[in-house]
């Protein structure tokens, strides 16, 4: 069974809720949120990423969430709500999906991080 990446795009957004900057921030404010940055190393050291966020890269977010991984990151618990964001939004709506199918519950999309700076939202380097 072949997909392309339209049709991966088009399940991982509709198993994965968008959320604006605003309400991401509402979330973040009332614990337990694990915000995830998956862009490449290069893009965040040339923007940042958002306060608080851990940063990992696309190709290694499957190694870093799962518990039974050696990579696991103690950060990704299936307990947390996580947030994920990219460039413009694709790479965390397939990231997003991907934490779904390893038993995340609570994932959702905020979208490109230009949209979060440009809202407001806090940025470290």
């Amino acid at each position: 069974m072949s997909s392309s990446v339209k049709e991966m795009l088009a399940a991982a957004n509709a198993a994965v809720p968008k959320i604006t900057p605003a309400e991401a921030r509402d979330m973040i404010a009332k614990g337990n949120v694990l915000v995830v940055d998956v862009r490449d190393a290069p893009e965040v050291e040339k923007s940042g990423k958002v306060a608080g966020a851990v940063h990992v890269s696309r190709g290694m977010l499957e190694f870093r969430a799962d518990p039974d991984s050696p990579y696991h990151d103690k950060n990704f618990a299936k307990d947390n709500t996580v947030i994920l964001y990219c460039a413009s939004g694709g790479r965390s709506a397939l990231s997003g999906k991907t934490l779904k199918d390893l038993g995340y519950e609570n994932v959702y999309n905020v979208g490109a991080f230009k949209d979060w700076a440009e809202s407001g939202g806090a940025v470290e380097s």
